[in-house]
């Protein structure tokens, strides 16, 4: 083992000049890093090209549509449910004020539609959903990604979502035994087959399902899976910068009033 003995002798220019060096080369070494990670995370990202959608939930005061929302679950039960599960969401959520607003009655009829593990049955034994229940993940091949944050894990949110439903060019190429599929807002192929061609469902409000409304609100209602407490995040946001406002114009007002007498002595003589 090596004993590193403390002096008090003064260091040398030399030895100066390599600390001097040494501080260099970890700076340098740190912003490599850093630009690599930076670097790294933009080619994760993709270079596609994302569609700036309007949708109503954008902007400070934005919140959810409701009718949206229930439409954008017809198209997740009727095409996406069959291989993405949403584990993360409860069935009873279905029914929030500022969500899809379904009835209980509703939400206790489409949690009924789905099968989960019977915990107090056999193993294996499954039963009929009840609302307090969560979105069950299908037993399917090809490990499906979860729909529960789809909503945030990319950047772009609903309009990254949107975007990739749009996103197909129709070019196809083999990778092995896998068909792969072009697609702009991913930047390059993907092996998911474009999952929504319009028409895919028939909506109870009668809005007319063409690609471009079933995009926008299968991309909303996945939002609102990932963020269900957006609008109360917003309300609560504006309700603090309002407070906080309204209290620095009060504590400006004190502190004039408070000092006037320092700063001005010769008004109050």
């Amino acid at each position: 083992m090596t004993t590193m003995i403390a002096t008090n002798l003064p260091a040398s220019p030399r030895s100066l000049r390599n600390k001097g060096t040494d501080m260099r080369y970890t700076i340098a070494s740190v912003l490599t890093a850093a630009l690599v990670t930076v670097s790294s995370a933009a080619l994760a990202a993709g270079g596609g090209k994302i569609k700036d959608h309007d949708f109503s939930f954008d902007g400070m005061f934005g919140a959810y549509d409701q009718a949206q929302l229930q439409r954008g679950f017809q198209v997740y039960e009727a095409v996406c449910s069959g291989c993405h599960g949403m584990k993360h969401v409860a069935f009873r959520t279905l029914a929030d004020e500022n969500g899809p607003g379904f009835s209980p009655e509703a939400v206790k009829a489409i949690a009924a539609n789905y099968e989960v593990a019977d915990e107090e049955g056999e193993p294996g034994d499954t039963r009929p959903a009840k609302p307090f229940d969560y979105f069950p993940t299908p037993d399917v091949g090809g490990n499906p990604p979860d729909m529960s944050l789809l909503g945030k894990a990319r950047n772009g949110g609903a309009d990254y979502i949107y975007s990739l439903m749009l996103g197909y060019t129709g070019e196809e190429k083999e990778a092995g035994d896998v068909i792969l599929y072009e697609n702009t807002a991913y930047g390059g192929y993907l092996n998911m087959a474009p999952p929504l061609y319009g028409d895919d469902v028939e909506y109870a409000d009668g809005t007319e399902p063409t690609l471009k409304q079933v995009s926008a609100d299968i991309s909303a209602f996945l939002m609102w899976a990932a963020e269900p407490k957006l609008v109360e995040r917003k309300q609560a946001g504006v309700w603090s910068m309002t407070f906080l406002l309204f209290f620095a114009t009060l504590v400006w007002f004190t502190n004039r009033k408070v000092w006037a007498r320092v700063k001005h002595p010769e008004d109050h003589s």
